[in-house]
Parts: structure tokens; sequence; C-alpha cells
């Protein structure tokens, strides 16, 4: 076949120009990534082999060779794994999942805009590489060309894929006797100094890689590989799994090593959980929590971050029975001793045994966040600013462990800037307080300011901030906590009453008199408004703004039938009429109620202070007035009259 020419898809040039502008302080990591990708393909061609042992021409003996030609100025990394073919080279080697590159662009341009903005410096971008799944390409910070010399288990067909990294690639047919890859890095001047001395590559593979599971040799080619020793073949690595170590013998920057390679994490893990079970089911896991959360955290179609290995046998880079969808930010390892090693996906499925793992997991993971909340709470808030959102989603589908995780979880209140616990929340519940109450919206800002709040604020009574869009949906299922029940804010008639403040009997007879004395502005409103609310009654919520509107007792609370509408999953019809609820004592009000009396049915300045007051109501809750120009025509007719302006 003649050669072939490409052209790199076009966010892969935008990322080889970054490249070649060598934005990267330590250029050493390609050698951490080419290693890492070669280890893969080793491990893939291993779990293939359970099911095909023909694939496996010259044993299952895997290693990563690193050979270096001074003469030549080329630095190569061997592997004899899965291998590639012709399709494989296209695919991979040109372009880049369609959310990998631009995710990589937005991270490394919020990282730089940070470093400026704090004039900081340091490498911390250089991470972003493995982030974002783009570490082949960061082999052009130090070569002028890359040549990629391929033959895929199974198949005869050798290739070989070249670039200069300028915006085009080349395939063509190659030799190669067994299966596996090997990488060709034909270096630049400067990095021909530096990464063609055998010292300086064994420096790099023991600081990046020497938790990789399998040999990484480098050849000798009739170099010593450090001063004193002779010229022969020299492994640089432990060569043994991380996690079959005993935790007192891994050292921390191996631990951040093995992160930033078995999941893509940058920068240290948040936490760490090293642990070996022995039982009816026997399983060594190596998890880590990350410091940041990753870029797709939110996407429907996210994979799970978990290692599924059996017996050091690797088996799936995406094993979903292994956590709940709500710890899908985890990362790391699982190694089982007790399952086949010929193990399919649908096997993985519904596996009694896997359904233990994920018990005995969870659990651990919840109790040492539990640990992290209680005893260093500084800490633990970098967590739930990063991961509490997904975190809560256990809430709403996990019933198993709902009181585990309601101990965990932590919250904003009208009275507490820092994060406390729902348990903190009861302690401080007053005498008479039966519920725990909680208020849901956008944002801390815009619901803080809530006027369904300011009766709450009256009686020191405190409420919860949900500001996540799965706290809609935990909230109205979880029942209750320490036998007290959640209940919104911004539904049902509340009664404050019960709860005491220092209001004397007297007062509380006087607001009952206030209560009794609007009903002749209260029979108006209902009759102006007519279908456009569903009840205009006194309000026990309000102690300063005139109005506002709350859902029923069995309505959808507000914020919620709001979310809904605008994702389009509430049919065509507008929002739910909703209550609107009077401040009796609100001096509009009372001066509206004033004008009641001896009005009749149809009153044209009661009609429009009632839509006024309604649409002022809409407004605050941030919703679209469903006529702007007869709400902006009543309010100058007001105006006007107030000002005693001619008709």
């Amino acid at each position: 076949m003649a050669t072939e020419k490409f052209t790199f898809q076009a966010e892969v040039g935008k990322l080889l120009d970054i490249v070649a502008h060598s934005l990267y302080s330590e250029k050493e990591v390609f050698l951490r990534e080419l290693v890492s990708n070669a280890s893969d393909a080793c491990d893939k061609l291993r779990y293939q082999s359970l099911t095909n042992p023909k694939l496996l021409e010259n044993g299952d003996a895997f290693q990563v060779e690193i050979s270096i030609d001074k003469k030549a100025k080329t630095l190569t990394v061997s592997d004899n794994g899965i291998g590639m073919n012709h399709d494989d080279l296209a695919e991979t080697l040109g372009t880049i999942a369609r959310s990998g590159t631009q995710a990589f662009m937005d991270g490394l341009k919020a990282m730089n805009e940070e470093k400026a903005k704090n004039k900081k410096s340091g490498n911390g971008n250089v991470d972003l590489i493995g982030q974002f799944g783009v570490g082949f390409y960061s082999s052009f910070m130090v070569a002028t060309q890359v040549d990629v010399i391929t033959r895929k288990a199974g198949e005869k067909d050798a290739w070989k894929w070249s670039s200069d990294g300028k915006g085009e690639f080349t395939i063509e047919n190659s030799e190669r006797t067994t299966q596996g890859t090997q990488i060709v890095l034909h270096l630049n001047k400067d990095a021909a100094k530096e990464y063609l001395e055998p010292v300086r590559i064994e420096n790099i593979i023991k600081k990046y890689s020497d938790h990789i599971g399998i040999p990484i040799v480098l050849k000798s080619n009739g170099v010593k590989a450090a001063e004193g020793e002779d010229g022969a073949d020299k492994t640089l690595n432990t060569a043994s799994a991380l996690w079959t170590r005993e935790k007192k013998d891994v050292k921390p920057d191996q631990y951040n090593e093995f992160f930033h390679h078995i999941g893509g994490g940058f920068g240290e893990p948040w936490l760490t959980l090293h642990n070996r079970v022995e039982g009816l089911v026997s399983y060594t896991n190596l998890l880590f929590i990350p410091s940041t959360p990753p870029f797709d955290l939110f996407q429907p179609d996210r994979k799970s971050q978990i290692r599924l290995y059996v017996k050091r046998v690797f088996i799936t880079s995406d094993c979903d029975e292994l956590l709940p969808s709500y710890l899908r930010f985890m990362r790391g390892v699982v190694d089982c001793l007790d399952l086949p090693l010929n193990i399919s996906r649908e096997m993985l499925q519904n596996n009694p045994q896997l359904v233990k793992i994920k018990k005995g997991l969870t659990k651990r993971i919840i109790g040492e966040l539990k640990k992290k909340a209680d005893k260093k709470p500084e800490e633990f808030k970098a967590f739930w600013d990063n991961f509490g959102a997904v975190f809560k989603e256990g809430l709403y589908e996990d019933f198993e462990n709902r009181d585990k995780l309601l101990e965990v979880a932590r919250f904003t209140t009208i009275n507490n800037d820092a994060l406390i616990s729902l348990a903190d929340y009861v302690a401080a519940m007053k005498p008479g307080q039966k519920d725990i109450y909680y208020i849901t919206g956008e944002n801390i800002d815009s619901i803080i300011v809530s006027p369904q709040l300011e009766g709450f604020r009256a009686k020191g009574i405190d409420v919860l901030l949900l500001t996540d869009p799965v706290d809609e949906f935990w909230a109205t299922h979880i029942g209750d906590f320490m036998e007290k029940s959640f209940k919104s804010a911004t539904r049902g008639d509340i009664d404050l009453d019960d709860v005491e403040n220092n209001k004397t009997d007297k007062d509380k007879d006087d607001k009952k008199d206030d209560k009794s004395n609007i009903d002749p502005l209260i029979a108006i409103f209902k009759v102006a408004l007519g279908v456009a609310v569903k009840d205009v009654r006194v309000s026990s919520r309000l102690t300063e703004s005139p109005v506002c509107l709350v859902a029923d007792e069995g309505a959808m609370d507000i914020h919620l039938e709001r979310m809904l509408q605008q994702n389009k999953q509430m049919g065509g019809g507008g929002l739910t009429p909703r209550i609107l609820e009077i401040n009796a004592d609100n001096a509009l009000i009372k001066s509206l109620n004033g004008a009641a009396n001896g009005a009749k049915e149809g009153d044209a300045l009661l009609t429009d202070a009632a839509f006024l007051l309604l649409d002022q109501a809409r407004i605050i809750e941030g919703e679209k007035l469903p006529d702007p120009q007869a709400f902006a025509k009543r309010l100058n007719t007001v105006m006007a009259a107030g000002f005693k302006l001619p008709a």
C-alpha cells in the first residue's frame, strides 16, 4: 500500500501547537505518558488472551523497553502489548475524543489565568496532559518527528505512523515480527542533550513509573546504564503492582504517581484508601478521591474510573458494578482473588461476589468520609465543594445507606456560613420546632433574601440552603432524620406560632386579630386574581415583605417546577397557580385593607394593586411575567394616581 497522508483533527492541531510552543516547564512528563500507554497496551493483551490464547505469539512475559541511540539522536519506547492496525492508528493518533481536547484547552486556560491572578509559577499545568487523555502528543515537546511502528495481535500486517506534529501525519506498511508497538522519538537539539543519558532516563522512571506492574527495561545497546555498571540491560522499576504491597512500604509520592497513572488524575489525591479484605470475598483496593473534580463529572455517559483486576490480571477499566454512581468521582483499582480470570462483561452484571465487594467498598468510603467530616471539617469542605452535589445523589438513590449518607452530608444555612451537619442542625433547633426546614434555589445569593425566610429569621429558626439540582429530589423523598421531618419553607401552610421566642401571649393575640381584620382585602383579591392564584391567605412566615408565593402542601415545590419547565419536562402549559400569602402587619397591606373596607368588587385601584403585588412576588421568585405589558400599564396607572396626575 502506498503512503497515505492525513490531516489532524482541528482540535489536535490546536493541541500540537500548544505543545510545540513548550508551555510545559517539565518536559520529562512525556516519558511517563508513553510508558503508561505501553503498560495499558500490555494489560489489554493479557486480558484478551484469556479467551484467545493464540494472541500471545511469544508467551506472556510482558515488558516495556527503552532504547537510546545517541548517534541517531533517537529515544525508543517499545512494548509487546495489543498493538494497533491501520484504522486504530488513524483514529487513535489522528483524533481525540470530542470532549477531551476542548476540555484540555479550557483547563489549561483556567489554570494559566489562576497563575496570573495569584502571580504563581510552577508546573501544575503539565499534569493536564494525563488528565484529558492526550498523553501521546506530549512526545512533540521533545521530538521533531515521531514514528510509530506497530502490529496488532492476531493480525499479520504491520504499520508505520509518522508525523512532525505540524498538522499532518502519514500511514504506510511496515515490518514488525511480533505484536506490539514501537515509538521512535527523533529528539530535538535541546532534548537530545538531556534524554539520551541513561541515568536521566532511570531517574525519570523511578520518579514517575516505579509502580508499573510489568518490567520497564533500559536496553544497553553497549551503553553503561550508570557509573560503575556494565552494559547489561537494566530493569528500572520495582515491577510489582503497587496495591499488592503493604501500606507501610509505599511512599506518598508513589501513591501520587500511581494516582496519575491509573485514573489520569493530576496533583495529589485528596484521600487515599489502601485496604486488603479477607473473608467470603477476598480483594484488595487502592482507591483515590481527587483534589479537583474531573471535567466530565456531570456528563450522563461518564464511565467508571475504577479498574478491575483478578489475581493481578487486568479485566476492565470501566466496571460500573464496583461502586454506585454517586461515587463516580473515585479512581483506582480493585483486585479480586475469587472471580474467574475469563469472566465476561455479561458475567460482571449482577455477579454476587461483585455485589458484596460493592457493599464493602461503599461502606468503607462513606465511613472514611464521615471521619474526615467530623475530625477535619476544613479539609472536608474542599471535598464537599467539589463533590457534594454528586454525593447527594445517593440520598435519592441509595436507600440502604441513606442514614449514613445523611450523617456525612453538610449544609449551609441562614444562620451558619460554615458547613454544618444535620445532627448539628437538630441539636440547635428551637423549643417547639418540629421539622427540619429547607429552601431550594439556583444560588445562595438569591434564596437567602427570599421573603419566605422572614418569619424564620424573626424567630431564630435555621433553614438549610439547598442550591444543587439534585436537592429538589432527595429532600422530598428523604422521610426524616432523627425523627424530624424535612419541610420546605416555600410549601404548605407553615405555622411557626408553637416555636418559642420573646413574644408575649398578648403579642400573639394581637397578631390573630390582625389576621381576622384583613378579611375584606383577601376577599377582593381572590375575586380580582381569579384563576391566576390557587388561593389568597394571611401569611405566618412574612414579617417585612407585603406578599410572597408558596406552593400548596401537596403540590410541587416552586423551584423544582420552574427547573423542570426550563428543561421542557412540564409539557406545554405554564406554571401551576400558587398561593399568594399576604403580610397583615405590612403598612402597604394595612393601607389597602383600609381602602377595601366599603369598596365594591371590581374596584379598579384594588384590582391593579392585587395584580401588581402578584407580579412583584413572581419577579422575586425569578419567574417571567405572563403579561409584561399589562404589568407596565398597571404600574403607570398606580403611579399616576399616587402623584395625582390627570388621567
